[in-house]
């Protein structure tokens, strides 16, 4: 096996590849080291694998639906073991399909955990901190390994799930505790209710979702709590007791709810452990890998993208950095990515999706005179017949002084498709006379965008 590389990159996530892929057809010699399967968090154990929890939660909804239209087709039942089976399997056929990418693309793969053993390079163990079996030689090291989630470290913490665990059940208890507020905590907590598990949410604060736009956040609390989602805010689940399946969670206001699961949602960190990067005096802060706006760390040669950097941690994030990083570094194409203006998703139920500035982040930014809110709140004609689910969401942020959209925002069915055109539009500083230009297709929910007043 050759051991003397052009660029080594450590872990086979969406950045890594995308970076490695690069990198290769623009004539280097490229090794890949992965002690995992190949594809990262959102092949694996992420945005892949829950986002089809997301399609079997909502067909059983279609189905319950169905007597609205004039169907008729008896109880519906989930048969969760063969769901999760099917996703699985899906993920395993991906995992081949990236398999293929690399040996086409020319990326030498290795299987094991990689360190740095030296400034240029780079030891493999076939066990995360194992000792090191083989040694590579690298002209330059792209770091591309992600993050995992955390624990909070409380009594019992072991008998809790985390987000990684989710898609390697078999079946799902009757009564699930999920713990915090952010995406991953609302989007499993509507899977599971919908397919049939009674959940409690627990949330550390006074409402879900911070950081996004406060009033669509609301929205989605509302949807949740019409589906028979129980929120328990301002509350801290202080230690867990029991054995596994039969657990008693306890909070800070001395309230004990029995279950058969816990999952912790409580944020996620760059996997920093048994990288070496100490002995290379690569700069870390506050547990991530510090980087310039062209993803070099403090070593000039060695450079870093996707979460374990703790930038925007989103997969097309990551694969723009990894594909901006080769282009800059091996075609000579020099481009940094765009960082802020990045359009984002939550896969609850009710859908919510977003780019550009929340209306508090707007008037912190501009002042509150400065800007105006349109908005639109209806319920859908896909919920018409049924006359069930909760309302659709529409706003833009608009700077009175320049009439440009500040920020497109949305709660309701396939919010993540319509925003992720109208994020075209406001990248290119459209204003809300070009929105109301456009002619409306009707009857849509996204016409609501160009007819508002």
């Amino acid at each position: 096996m050759d051991t003397s590389f052009d660029l080594i990159v450590l872990g086979a996530g969406s950045g890594g590849l995308a970076a490695a892929k690069r990198a290769a057809r623009h004539g280097a010699k490229v090794a890949i080291v992965e002690g995992d399967r190949v594809g990262g968090t959102c092949v694996i154990r992420g945005c892949v694998p829950k986002k089809l929890l997301v399609y079997g939660a909502q067909a059983r909804h279609q189905l319950a639906d169905a007597s609205a239209y004039g169907l008729s087709i008896g109880s519906v039942t989930s048969n969760v073991p063969e769901l999760f089976n099917r996703v699985r399997a899906e993920v395993d056929r991906l995992n081949h399909l990236h398999l293929g990418f690399l040996e086409k693309a020319g990326v030498t793969r290795i299987q094991g955990w990689g360190r740095f053993t030296g400034s240029h390079r780079i030891g493999i163990s076939s066990k995360r901190g194992g000792p090191v079996e083989t040694e590579l030689q690298a002209s330059k090291v792209l770091v591309a390994v992600g993050g995992r989630p955390v624990r909070p470290q409380i009594p019992g913490i072991e008998l809790s799930w985390v987000s990684d665990d989710m898609f390697e059940l078999q079946d799902l208890p009757k009564v699930v505790v999920v713990v915090g507020a952010g995406f991953i905590a609302c989007e499993f907590a509507c899977i599971l209710r919908g397919l049939g598990v009674s959940v409690v949410q627990v949330v550390r604060g006074p409402r879900l979702l911070r950081g996004f736009d406060a009033e669509l956040a609301d929205a989605v609390h509302e949807g949740m709590h019409d589906q028979g989602i129980e929120m328990r805010f301002n509350a801290t689940v202080t230690s867990l007791e029991g054995e596994a399946g039969n657990i008693t969670a306890q909070l800070d206001d001395d309230l004990r709810i029995p279950c058969g699961g816990v999952l912790m949602a409580t944020g996620r960190r760059p996997w920093l452990a048994d990288l070496g990067l100490e002995l290379v005096d690569v700069e870390t802060d506050n547990g991530r890998i510090v980087v310039d706006a062209d993803s070099c760390t403090s070593v000039p040669h060695i450079h870093a993208v996707g979460d374990v950097t703790d930038r925007v941690n989103l997969t097309p994030v990551a694969i723009d950095e990894g594909r901006a990083y080769a282009d800059a570094v091996f075609a000579g194409k020099h481009r940094q990515v765009d960082h802020r203006l990045v359009a984002s998703a939550v896969f609850s139920d009710p859908e919510l999706a977003s780019v550009g500035l929340s209306e508090e982040k707007a008037v912190a930014e501009y002042g509150a005179e400065a800007v105006v809110v349109h908005r639109a709140r209806f319920r859908s004609m896909a919920r018409a017949l049924p006359a069930t689910g909760s309302r659709c969401l529409l706003k833009l942020v608009i700077q009175t002084s320049t009439d440009r959209v500040l920020g497109c925002h949305m709660v309701g069915e396939h919010a993540a498709e319509i925003i992720q055109m109208a994020a075209i539009a406001i990248g290119m500083g459209a204003t809300k006379a070009d929105f109301d230009r456009t002619m409306a297709l009707h009857p849509s929910v996204s016409e609501e965008f160009v007819t508002m007043d």
